[in-house]
């Protein structure tokens, strides 16, 4: 704890202030402090702050004190007085923890709020063993910085340094990064530095932090381009390294940062991440959430790129989605086509300068052959593509259990770096639906009303849209952890085991070289889904001699697959064969002609090691 003795200075950016009080609560004596101004918009009161106080900043003529724009804890929410927060109460456990590196790596994506019945961070910690055992290597965690109400996505936050604190606040985020070292498990967390959200938002009052001229799906754009906003965003970032131990952040939206500088706001990112890294002598890892399809954000620097780690890469989850599930409505309408999930496949990108039917223009750019593909984070479900449907159902409410066990094939054996979203491993039955709580009655409303509008709009029955601000529609989110031991959960759960498991032993499953990868789709109809999918993986993919794996696919429909091998007589080990199979996939091999045939039954995948 703070000694009582040691005092903290009260520091705030206020230019669009003439005056600013300090409003300091101490035990049960209230006090305003006058604060000096000291240059660039920032006023300070010396060592003005102990452990225990609660504080807040008067500005000019207000009566209310407004919460710290940099409070690290909101114990009575966003609206409420701030609190000091000391990193080094915590005695850090994970002194020999190196890190993990993102090339080869499965990620899990979950939300702390419904990955568990307790909701916590706490919680979340009990059951850190189920994904050590399944496999992942680095846990992805919704936003968890401080919203307004008790429970929300997370993306509606207005204090970006302050951890949520229903969820146990930042003391509890360190026991969990902890906890998640010990086990040999990363933590990427996602943060959002592209908006803020409607409840809270006092940020507008101390200075130019939003910019009037530009606005974004969800309201103003973020002033990225002013000094000190840039210098707080920055700051938030290294925060997560410095105070919280995280191994890397995913970067909301961030095609929704406009910034005209020379030193793009994500560059910047990047180059404050790398000088962490070298520091802390392990890997830090950006990864950026980008519908442009543009290649620069995950090009070196030196290559005229940002240098981010890693973007998502949404093209390849909706040409698995339309290959699976047969769906083409709305930005689907391009993927479901014979060819796109062997585009995808091959290239990472669907459009890379071609049109898009959904936009209504041409879009994307190529990626360069020698990018490697780990750097784009692909899925078969994530929060966004389950939770923005109007009824928030997962792929296992729309496709049977043979079509889930596909998805997982093309989703764990892709050169691209996997990414599971919480129970997508078992097939959880539970929606993940769009919830919130805001105190407002209006702003409730309006938020019901608003998501209720957009889908109707869309064509969705108004009667499967579930109001957000329901309590139900967020106890429906949480997970129901019994079913994964039970009938088709278990089985598709142990496949999810022995699929990461199998691309940890396979070294052609995590070659990252484009080069090293090629794919086909088969059918009678170009625009329709594929009847039939194969990726071959490996260097073997341009070298005879070198080692190849083939991942093949039969939708609706049994199909045969021929291989070409090379068998020497007497040589039983070089033989070909099955790896893995969702189904009763037979293989043939006739040595004499060097050929290899597979029957692959209707809605079933197989990974053989051609040679």
């Amino acid at each position: 704890m703070i000694d009582r003795t040691h005092h903290v200075d009260a520091r705030v950016w206020a230019p669009h202030a003439e005056t600013v009080e300090l409003h300091r609560e101490r035990g049960a004596d209230a006090e305003r402090v006058p604060m000096a101004a000291t240059g660039g918009g920032w006023f300070t009161a010396l060592a003005a702050l102990e452990s225990d106080d609660r504080y807040g900043f008067v500005l000019d003529d207000s009566v209310h004190p407004l919460p710290d724009p940099r409070s690290r804890r909101q114990p009575d929410g966003v609206h409420g007085l701030s609190a000091l927060d000391d990193a080094n109460t915590h005695d850090w456990a994970d002194q020999h923890w190196r890190g993990r590196q993102l090339a080869g790596a499965v990620i899990y994506e979950l939300h702390i709020g419904t990955f568990t019945p307790g909701g916590t961070l706490d919680s979340a910690i009990e059951r850190l063993d189920h994904l050590v055992e399944l496999g992942i290597d680095i846990v992805e965690v919704l936003p968890v910085n401080a919203v307004n109400g008790t429970h929300n996505w997370g993306y509606d936050g207005v204090l970006w340094f302050a951890v949520h604190e229903p969820y146990g606040g930042p003391a509890a985020y360190r026991r969990f990064v902890d906890a998640c070292h010990a086990r040999g498990l990363a933590v990427v967390q996602d943060v959002v530095y592209n908006h803020l959200g409607p409840s809270g938002n006092y940020l507008p009052r101390f200075g130019p932090y939003l910019h009037d001229a530009s606005a974004n799906t969800w309201g103003d754009s973020v002033n990225v381009a002013h000094p000190e906003v840039r210098r707080y965003v920055l700051d938030n970032l290294a925060m997560w390294f410095d105070d919280f131990h995280v191994d890397g952040l995913r970067l909301d939206a961030v095609h929704a940062l406009v910034d005209d500088a020379d030193d793009h706001i994500l560059q910047a990112m990047a180059e404050e991440t790398d000088a962490r890294s070298a520091h802390l002598g392990r890997p830090l890892t950006l990864i950026a959430e980008s519908d442009l399809n543009d290649p620069r954000l995950i090009m070196p620097r030196e290559a005229g790129g940002y240098g981010l780690t890693a973007q998502w890469s949404d093209d390849h989850h909706h040409a698995i989605h339309t290959a699976v599930s047969g769906e083409s409505a709305g930005y689907y309408a391009d993927f479901a086509t014979r060819d796109a999930l062997a585009t995808t496949t091959e290239r990472g990108f669907f459009h890379a300068g071609t049109y898009s039917s959904f936009r209504e223009r041409d879009h994307g750019h190529p990626i360069s052959p020698e990018v490697p593909m780990w750097r784009l984070v692909t899925c078969a479900q994530n929060h966004d593509q389950i939770g923005n449907r109007a009824a928030g159902d997962r792929l296992s409410a729309l496709v049977d259990d043979d079509s889930l066990s596909i998805a997982a094939v093309l989703s764990l054996t892709s050169p691209f770096t996997p990414m599971l979203f919480m129970g997508e491993e078992w097939g959880a039955s539970t929606p993940w639906q769009f919830f919130t709580s805001h105190p407002e009655p209006e702003l409730g409303r309006a938020t019901a009303q608003g998501r209720l509008d957009e889908f109707v709009k869309m064509g969705w029955d108004e009667s499967v849209v579930p109001d957000p601000q329901d309590p139900a529609t967020f106890e429906r989110s949480r997970l129901d952890w019994a079913e994964r031991e039970n009938g088709a959960h278990a089985r598709l759960l142990d496949l999810h085991r022995e699929l990461i498991a199998l691309r940890r032993a396979t070294p052609e499953l995590t070659d990252p070289r484009f080069a090293h990868t090629s794919a086909a789709s088969s059918g009678a109809d170009e625009a329709a889904p594929p009847e039939a999918f194969r990726m071959l993986r490996g260097a073997g993919v341009d070298d005879p001699a070198a080692g190849l794996v083939a991942v093949c696919v039969a939708f609706e429909r049994e199909t045969v697959m021929e291989f070409a091998v090379a068998i020497a007589e007497g040589r039983p080990a070089a033989m070909p064969e099955v790896l893995l199979t969702t189904g009763e996939a037979v293989l043939h091999v006739d040595v004499a002609n060097q050929v290899a045939q597979l029957e692959l039954p209707a809605r079933s995948a197989a990974i053989v090691r051609v040679r």
